[in-house]
């Protein structure tokens, strides 16, 4: 036989083999899955140092690797609104050297250890890690220590560093899916500094170095910090390198309270991108913070509503009509604060129609409740994600940094499986109805005026 003979020869053979076997032929039911696992927080230790500093110590795993991540109670939420982006520099700014160590030379000693600094900038945390060799775990501690004590803050890289924030901000700009979360935010939290997902250029452009060292004078100190260390280190030298690194640092001054108002309200707001071949919406409301005893429920809510692959708006506007990719929606935290929000690209001739579909899902569960079945599919997805998603170092560590900035309690963590598996369709069909108000929400929408206004005239008035 030739070449093509043989091809021929096995294809019809593979064939008559697969409509031999009646299992193969056919998609098969896949088993059922076992019951939710309980997520186990790993054995740690927490104390605090005689300045008020906090430290966490989990060991975990047995691979030779450690995360060191200090975290203090400051960020974009402390800065005034003459100076947005303060926060951002000064934190870039740590990653440029201290009073004993060039940019390079600390950049050169990370390396050693296997890592590189990170240091990040949120609404109300900010963050300076590293993930190193376990052998250095001790030094980690002591070089994190010097970053944030004794940092050079050189004025020969503060034009650089503005300069690409400011780029940042202009391709944030350009973005339609920034645009409508800026618009999204000014609208539900106003003056409040929730409401700036952006600085402006004009405050960047007028930050000075003196800025910055007012701004880390008045909110970097022990009282607002804590140590994580997380994997597989030795505790002794760890103990022994926090207590000689940290100890002389000042309290500084107590990590400030600043809580949001968030508006509740029925509001079309618009911004046009003529031309654009795709509307962005922004549809949301507050709901309450993860403090409440309604948050677990408004999780398993939200994961059945439209924030899974799995959820009835995402199967409606995706899957059977079409409208959009990948819809999503969440409910997002900050420090005693939440909203939940469904957010889409729709194509422009959907812009309406997605917007009655999305409330019409709403409607639906606030009036019916789901069956067991979805419920437990959600309710099983939502349990093997938040296993998963702690299982390593620095997943561990945000989880705890999340329950220490709340003030939820260890706790939360250990029943958050249970308490998912605990929630009943009568008890989704309640929070939908109780908290997702399509009447009260902020619609944003960016995208071609001209072509979506008639579209989104229903929903400019409250009710609808």
């Amino acid at each position: 036989m030739n070449r093509m003979r043989v091809q021929k020869f096995l294809l019809v053979l593979m064939g008559m083999a697969v409509w031999a076997a009646p299992g193969l032929a056919q998609k098969q039911t896949p088993p059922a899955g076992g019951p939710p696992k309980p997520f186990t927080v790993p054995a740690h230790e927490s104390y605090a140092l005689p300045n008020g500093m906090k430290v966490t110590l989990v060991p975990y795993g047995n691979i030779p690797k450690v995360t060191v991540s200090l975290v203090l109670r400051t960020g974009n939420i402390n800065e005034v609104k003459e100076q947005l982006g303060v926060a951002d520099i000064t934190g870039e700014l740590l990653k440029e050297g201290t009073t004993s160590l060039s940019a390079t030379a600390l950049a050169e000693t990370a390396a050693r250890m296997g890592s590189t600094l990170e240091v990040g900038v949120g609404a109300d945390e900010t963050s300076a890690q590293m993930d190193v060799l376990s052998e250095h775990d001790a030094d980690a501690v002591k070089l994190l220590s010097d970053v944030v004590q004794h940092p050079l803050l050189p004025e020969s890289e503060l034009a650089r560093l503005k300069t690409n924030l400011l780029r940042q901000i202009a391709v944030a700009k350009a973005q339609p899916g920034q645009i409508a979360l800026a618009r999204f935010r000014k609208l539900m939290y106003g003056e409040h500094p929730y409401g700036d997902v952006l600085p402006t250029e004009e405050t960047v452009n007028k930050l000075s170095l003196e800025d910055t060292k007012k701004f880390y004078a008045a909110n970097y100190g022990a009282s607002r910090a804590h140590l994580y260390v997380a994997g597989k280190f030795s505790a002794a030298g760890v103990k022994k390198a926090i207590t000689e690194s940290f100890s002389g640092w000042a309290k500084g001054p107590a990590a400030a309270e600043n809580l949001p108002k968030a508006k509740t309200q029925r509001v079309l707001d618009v911004t046009d991108r003529p031309g654009a071949p795709q509307s962005t919406l922004y549809v949301g409301l507050p709901v309450p913070d993860p403090t409440s005893p309604d948050n677990v429920k408004l999780i398993v809510t939200n994961s059945l509503l439209g924030g899974s692959f799995a959820s009835r708006i995402t199967a409606n506007i995706r899957e059977q009509k079409g409208y959009t990719y990948s819809p999503r929606s969440q409910v997002s935290s900050r420090y005693r604060d939440a909203y939940w929000a469904e957010v889409a690209d729709v194509t422009t001739a959907a812009t309406g129609p997605s917007l009655k579909e999305i409330f019409g899902e709403i409607a639906r569960l606030q009036k019916e409740a789901p069956g067991a079945a979805e419920l437990q599919g959600i309710q099983s997805y939502l349990s093997g994600l938040f296993v998963i998603q702690n299982s390593t170092r620095q997943a561990l560590i945000g989880q705890l940094r999340f329950v220490d900035l709340q003030g939820l309690g260890e706790d939360y963590l250990k029943t958050y499986v249970q308490k998912v598996n605990g929630v009943t369709p009568s008890d989704v069909q309640q929070t939908t109805a109780q908290y997702i108000k399509p009447e009260l929400m902020t619609i944003v929408v960016v995208g071609d005026k001209a072509k979506i206004t008639e579209q989104l005239a229903p929903y400019a008035a409250a009710g609808n």
